[in-house]
């Protein structure tokens, strides 16, 4: 076969494919174009819907990625490749993918359920898996935490699906679980009166909700006491230390000792 041969078989080929190719280039701008305006329109229509941006972000990515796979089945569709055989293959690689990731796939259906039953949402302080963090992001596999230290925390969304989550945000009050002690020889009731005074004097624990001084237990060293107090979810640490340190100052300002060695135990919580 000599040079012009392969010529005209080329020019033949262009001739039978070029318009399908043109075409199927033309489909796949338009398609992209179309998908763009969808989505834009989709995105609108969420935000007129108040949807939470956790959800938007999820929802976005799983229409754009259905709508391209759409196009490109379109565009070999045009271009001539049977699609029976190319779905064939595709289920054939879709079942082999699906078998190495079945975490991945279990991650992908807990993102899911996150997004139906929404246990929390961007901004909210939650402890799940072990770890305690203000929701950063929530993506189709992972849920991303920023961390009380400023660490970022990568959970996988199968198992905090799965397992206990506490959101200490939802309810938008929270109590402040803090435990003193004072001597056997002190008089409990002036040890009350100094913890409600100090408790009344933070500017922002709730006066709405009554707070609690209540003796716990009578520890070997120590009569202690649970001191309760109400505050918003972003005044926790505020209230929480703030009350820890003038507690102190106003238990030696009435002359209230304090077992030392200290004994006391304060209960640590997120």
């Amino acid at each position: 076969m000599n040079t012009q041969d392969w010529i005209d078989k080329g020019y033949d080929l262009l001739i039978s494919i070029g318009p399908k190719l043109i075409a199927a280039f033309l489909i796949w701008l338009i398609g992209n174009f179309v998908i763009k305006v969808l989505l834009k329109g989709v995105k609108r229509l969420m935000n007129k819907s108040n949807y939470d941006d956790s959800l938007q972000k999820f929802l976005i990515n799983l229409i754009r990625w259905g709508l391209k796979v759409i196009l490109i089945v379109i565009v070999l569709t045009t271009v001539g490749i049977a699609t029976t055989s190319f779905a064939a293959i595709l289920a054939s690689i879709g079942l082999a993918i699906g078998l190495a990731l079945q975490g991945s796939l279990g991650n992908f259906a807990g993102g899911v359920l996150i997004m139906i039953f929404k246990p929390f949402k961007i901004g909210d302080l939650i402890e799940a898996q072990g770890e305690i963090g203000v929701v950063k992001e929530i993506e189709i596999f992972t849920t991303k935490l920023t961390g009380l230290s400023n660490k970022e925390i990568i959970l996988p969304n199968g198992n905090l699906s799965n397992g206990t989550i506490v959101n200490y945000t939802s309810e938008g009050t929270r109590r402040v679980d803090l435990i003193f002690g004072i001597g056997y020889d002190e008089d409990i009731k002036k040890a009350k009166e100094v913890f409600m005074s100090v408790i009344k004097a933070h500017p922002k624990v709730l006066t709405s909700i009554t707070p609690t001084v209540d003796v716990m237990e009578l520890a070997d060293s120590s009569v202690n006491f649970a001191v309760r107090p109400w505050c918003k979810t972003e005044d926790y640490w505020d209230v929480y230390f703030g009350i820890t340190e003038n507690t102190k100052i106003a238990l030696d300002e009435a002359g209230i000792e304090i077992p030392y060695p200290h004994q006391v135990e304060i209960k640590k919580e997120a």
